[in-house]
């Protein structure tokens, strides 16, 4: 019978030993073009169904728009619970002109450039290396491993782990998502995300030609002064925050103090963030507008209470006659609790191999982590990799796509040491 550590010793071994197999897979998942929009990604879907079933690993397709499949696929295990890995196939658009490097995919020394290299066709190309490991070698993991590939994260969308959810295609106890959480020589792992309120306003003012301003009532200059006065009220607006969260967030703070200062790092997590993402109105120069539109990001801690916010908003709003919310939407944050299983078993798995400190933190947005967690499922990110997301030239280093590889492979033996021990 194979023991825990001579399973994983051997998983590891093998990896060790397929280094150019593993960079040469990542530059296949490049060579797709996969940008979303507008997310055609089946092509790549097939090229990942092929991999694993050479491997002999049985797929399944959970397809809600043909463009853009999904794929789950099964190892079982020698426990009951489940342990899942998921990625995603799509990547935000780029502009051919504006890179130096091949966007499809181009080696230069340690460094694999290509749209989608970090975020995150690189960890993805180390989690089906680790899951054709077990099929190949005929380890039994110690807990049933899963692989769940989504096609359509980077957008708002119900065609990817929202049609999984959705239809009851994934069980598990704990999931970690390939995201790059890591950059510049500093890792961390996100527990968890924040809650959002995204508004569009409007304004109606008085129509005058701009010779004559006074005789008119400027729509853009209501609707901006009513975001000012949003943005100034929020920001003085502490947040509070659930006790078992304020480890994280005092990591969150002390991880991103070096980018952006101490203050500003405070102000992240323990008040809301307002961004006016888009202002709009009037239709010449010399016109006062009768209209103006604003968009409106509002991003707040995970546990905060997002209707008393919105509810403080709209209070906000009351003040500024003739500015309206003509649209809203909202969501809450999510959070694992700085000791549970999978943040431990992650956390010290990860330092163990990289020989570093890894923080735990929230991130600074939300995404599909919130609806893993929100089905019950206990779920981190993490990934080696660049700061390069969604940049110009992006890449990923071949150090960090095996130390990937090896942090995931031992992740599952981790896990199961953590929840059956007595």
């Amino acid at each position: 019978m194979t023991t825990t550590a001579q399973g994983v010793d051997a998983l590891t071994d093998h990896l060790a030993g397929r280094e150019d197999e593993l960079v040469e897979l990542t530059m296949d998942l490049l060579s797709y073009d996969t940008q979303n929009p507008p997310g055609e990604t089946a092509e790549l879907a097939s090229f990942v169904e092929a991999f694993l079933d050479e491997a002999g690993i049985e797929t399944e397709r959970i397809t809600v728009d043909p463009a853009k499949p999904n794929l789950v696929a099964t190892i079982p295990g020698a426990a009951e619970e489940t342990f899942l890995f998921n990625g995603h196939l799509d990547t935000v658009p780029y502009d051919t002109e504006a890179w130096t490097k091949a966007p499809l995919g181009e080696v230069d020394g340690d460094r694999l450039y290509g749209r989608g290299a970090t975020d995150m066709k690189g960890p993805l190309a180390a989690m089906l290396e680790v899951i054709r490991g077990y099929a190949v070698l005929g380890i039994e993991p110690p807990v049933n491993l899963g692989i769940a590939i989504v096609s359509d994260e980077e957008v708002p969308s119900e065609a990817g782990i929202g049609a999984l959810v959705e239809a009851e295609a994934i069980e598990a106890d704990a999931c970690v998502i390939g995201e790059t959480t890591c950059e510049a020589g500093r890792f961390s792992l996100t527990v968890a995300d924040k809650g959002s309120i995204w508004l569009t306003l409007e304004a109606t003012g008085e129509a005058a030609h701009g010779s004559r301003p006074v005789m008119g009532d400027n729509a853009i200059d209501a609707v901006y002064a009513a975001v000012d006065d949003l943005r100034n009220s929020l920001s003085q607006r502490a947040i509070e925050i659930d006790a078992a969260l304020e480890p994280v967030i005092d990591e969150s703070i002390e991880y991103y103090e070096p980018t952006v200062g101490h203050e500003a790092a405070e102000r992240l997590f323990r008040y809301p963030t307002v961004n006016l993402g888009h202002l709009s109105g009037g239709e010449s120069i010399n016109a006062v507008p009768e209209r103006a539109t604003a968009g409106i990001d509002i991003r707040l801690t995970a546990g905060v209470d997002t209707e008393t916010v919105l509810a403080d908003v709209r209070t906000c709003l009351d003040r500024h006659e003739g500015v309206r919310i003509t649209e809203s939407s909202w969501s809450v944050g999510t959070y694992e609790a700085a000791d549970a299983p999978l943040v431990t078993a992650t956390e010290e798995t990860a330092s163990a191999v990289l020989g570093e400190r890894v923080f735990l933190r929230s991130a600074t947005g939300g995404g599909d982590a919130k609806r893993l967690r929100n089905a019950g499922i206990s779920t981190v990110e993490f990934g080696v990799g660049t700061e390069t997301v969604h940049a110009v030239d992006e890449f990923i280093t071949g150090d960090a796509l095996t130390k990937n590889a090896e942090i995931y492979a031992r992740l599952p033996y981790r896990f199961a040491d953590g929840i059956h021990t007595v």
